[in-house]
């Protein structure tokens, strides 16, 4: 029988750079929490990970939302199957998989921090969050896709915050389960769009372009001064340093999931040259692009 990793038809994933991750981990909230690589994998036929104790540096959680799966752990193996969550703790060997007959459909969550292992006590058996009166499960998925859209923005020191908040967030309401349900005067507040946010929906429309500080400057209405002083404010980077994040996290994107070769890459996110483009993304991801690919995910 046929075992992938990935390549799921519809499938999303944000591996966070080693740079970013180490920096990051040692801030006062990422000590704490935080999180290395978020996924969703639709109708995951033939999905399965097998890692050795040393290989588990992370947890792992797992969302099922459709379908069946189970992983094993201690030599114990635990069926899953929709509405059902676990986390697998690092540091002890495991594998999972999706059943071949109703293949899973999950989010997965790889994080660490000092505070993991609080919110990871007694996840290691599935836990049921059945569809009841005021369950609210749609607003613990509004809540995973909170963080894929803000990772998905870059990963600025406000960005990656949020992402650790919203994550303690989303723990809190599966170990307090029913302290979350009872919450039922809940709401999120919208967030006003500002500067920043408006130069970095403009990046992201044009990531596969070469664009300038000043055509950024001119969509937002500022001079290219005071708008590069406005958004290292906000997100402590300069706007073409973000940009660059953004179009690595697009390569990132392309390489995992696409066959295409380097160099098509390289030109799809505005890279004429191929090894300008190997040396930024070796800078920012800590890595070649060839030894990214070869990386295991999921």
């Amino acid at each position: 029988m046929a075992k992938i990793k990935s390549g799921f038809a519809g499938e999303r994933a944000i591996i966070l750079p080693n740079p970013i991750i180490d920096e990051y981990k040692n801030s006062e909230l990422g000590s704490l929490l935080y999180i290395t690589d978020i996924g969703f994998y639709p109708n995951a036929n033939f999905h399965f990970r097998k890692r050795t104790a040393v290989e588990a540096s992370q947890y792992v959680l797992i969302y099922c939302i459709e379908g069946k799966g189970w992983f094993e752990i201690d030599n114990q193996i635990h069926k899953v199957a929709a509405n059902q969550v676990f986390i697998l703790p690092k540091g002890k060997a495991h594998s999972y998989g999706s059943e071949s007959n109703k293949p899973w459909t999950i989010y997965w969550i790889h994080f660490d921090g000092e505070k993991a292992d609080y919110f990871a006590e007694s996840m290691d058996k599935p836990l049921v969050v059945l569809a009841e009166k005021n369950s609210r499960i749609e607003e613990r998925f509004k809540l995973l896709e909170e963080i894929f859209a803000t990772l998905k923005n870059g990963y600025s020191k406000s960005n990656l915050d949020f992402s650790t908040i919203s994550l303690f967030y989303f723990l809190g309401s599966l170990k307090y389960l029913g302290a979350y349900r009872g919450n039922n005067d809940f709401n999120q507040a919208t967030q006003q769009r500002d500067v920043a946010e408006e130069a970095i929906h403009y990046m992201r429309e044009n990531v596969r372009k070469r664009i300038t500080l000043k055509e950024i400057a001119d969509y937002v209405g500022f001079s290219t001064s005071h708008f590069s002083l406005l958004f290292h404010r906000k997100t402590g980077y300069s706007p073409l340093n973000y940009l660059i994040h953004l179009k690595i996290q697009e390569a990132c994107h392309l390489i995992d999931f696409s066959n295409m070769k380097m160099n098509q890459i390289s030109v799809l996110v505005g890279f004429d040259d191929p090894f300008y483009f190997s040396r930024i993304f070796t800078k920012t991801m800590g890595q070649s692009p060839s030894d990214y690919r070869k990386k295991k995910k999921g």
